[in-house]
């Protein structure tokens, strides 16, 4: 009887979704076809729905780093909404959570990033530093700066401004926006897809030189701002040859260009430092921060400036016109204090970078060795593992085959979640994972691909 009432129950909140529920970044279709797939509960580094257990090679989207179920964080949130449940930011008011975390994020940052404004998500810290950088320049009476270079493969974010920074053209057409005069993309330095015959260390420079050429061609007096992601993670996992980044800040520095950061997901310990700056060591003028802050627990992201921005800013003595209600909230602010402490004690960072990131890196170079596998990028618990048809000419199966697809749905029903997007295959297991657990990854995606290899050989 009680599995009886589970079951119309389980229907009952599929039918309610379908009826009601707008899904992001969802194909209407799948839901036409089949109930959505209900997640009922999560712990450490698996989460379970319908009564079938997965491990979470994905960490959420990236973002559940400390893993799942921590009571720790659900003790905060509870003593944090019975001390303060809300109350704003504005008009120079603050709150026993939010000061310290934003003293918290300034002291884990690079020495020279001290001032911290928080918001929800990650669009919308990256849609504040857009802003910032026009005020930035505005208030250093060089208004004419207003354009920002983004890149090929990018992804900042969903709403409209940093929708327009993304480089997926579906984001943008889908939706009738168009790429205007301020907003300009370079080529991403994917090497394994677009460097040619080139080291990665030459195609490193060239990908960051094509930034430069931009500049040069907008003219650096109109130029405001270069955004991108330390590892470009939505559209492949895409880790950039050790020469770009450095050859980045150079160029932004000799054109007077601000340099923007995008660590939504690099940020608080994925490559194994607690920011990719350290990891491929460069300086920005502004990062975003969001997922890793408060491992997902609740909505929070930051934008945290350097000290020079910062002084130029506040120089003005005017008041800053952006905002969101729930900026500073107490309670999420709380949450993102007591997970920083955990990823602390816990030594979770040095982890990824000494014991688990190591490891990970070997598991899954592994695969190299498979007729499917082309590359297998990984820094860090960050990894895009690249599809190919032919290894020689890097040649990729047409989209139309959906190869990532079936290789991700194998890699489901033997109880592995990763992503697949378009013709590599991403994962971004949580902090805690175990030598074990690698080892299974491992195994499943060997199998999986296997299974689809084996199939394309049938015809």
């Amino acid at each position: 009887m009680a599995d009886n009432k589970a079951e119309d129950n389980l229907a009952q909140l599929q039918a309610l979704d379908r009826a009601h529920h707008l899904h992001p970044f969802t194909d209407p279709n799948a839901l036409r076809a089949a109930p959505p797939f209900m997640i009922e509960h999560a712990e450490g580094c698996y989460v379970t729905g319908q009564n079938i257990r997965l491990l979470d090679a994905m960490a959420g989207l990236g973002c559940v780093n400390i893993g799942y179920g921590r009571k720790e964080l659900a003790a905060a949130a509870a003593d944090a909404m019975e001390r303060l449940c809300y109350y704003h930011s504005f008009a120079a008011v603050s709150n026993p959570y939010a000061a310290p975390l934003a003293a918290k994020i300034a002291e884990k940052s690079p020495s020279h990033m001290n001032k911290v404004f928080f918001a929800n998500s990650g669009s919308e810290a990256n849609e504040t530093l857009i802003k910032l950088v026009r005020l930035y320049w505005r208030r250093k009476n060089k208004p004419s700066k207003k354009i920002i270079i983004s890149r090929d493969y990018a992804y900042h974010g969903s709403t409209i401004a940093t929708t327009l920074l993304n480089g997926n053209k579906a984001m943008i057409d889908d939706f009738g926006l168009e790429v205007g005069k301020d907003v300009t993309h370079a080529t991403a330095p994917f090497w394994y897809r677009l460097g040619g015959d080139m080291s990665p260390e030459e195609f490193g420079l060239a990908a960051a030189r094509d930034i430069e050429a931009k500049i040069l061609e907008a003219g650096a007096d109109n130029v405001a701002a270069f955004f991108g992601e330390p590892i470009q993670g939505t559209l492949g996992a895409v880790v950039p040859p050790a020469s770009y980044w450095p050859e980045v800040e150079r160029i932004c520095r000799k054109h007077d260009v601000l340099l923007v950061t995008d660590e939504v997901v690099t940020g608080f310990g994925r490559t194994g430092h607690w920011f990719a700056q350290e990891t491929f060591g460069f300086k920005a003028d502004m990062m975003a921060l969001a997922k890793g802050l408060s491992s997902a627990y609740l909505p929070i992201s930051a934008a945290v400036i350097s000290d020079e921005v910062a002084e130029v800013i506040e120089g003005a003595e005017a008041v800053l016109q952006h905002g969101f209600t729930t900026t500073g909230h107490p309670v999420t602010a709380a949450v993102a204090l007591r997970n920083i402490q955990v990823l602390e004690d816990e030594g979770l960072v040095d982890r990824i970078r000494d014991d688990v990131g190591p490891y990970f890196t070997k598991i899954l170079k592994s695969l190299e060795s498979h007729p499917l596998v082309g590359e297998a990028r990984v820094c860090g618990l960050m990894a895009g593992i690249e599809l190919v048809r032919d290894k020689a000419t890097r040649t990729q199966y047409p989209l139309e085959l959906g190869i990532c697809e079936h290789i991700g749905q194998a890699c489901l029903v033997r109880g592995l979640i990763v992503r697949p997007v378009g013709n590599a295959l991403v994962l971004c297991p949580p902090f805690i994972i175990s030598h074990a657990e690698i080892d299974f990854i491992g195994n499943v995606l060997k199998e999986a691909l296997d299974d689809v290899h084996n199939a394309l050989q049938q015809g």
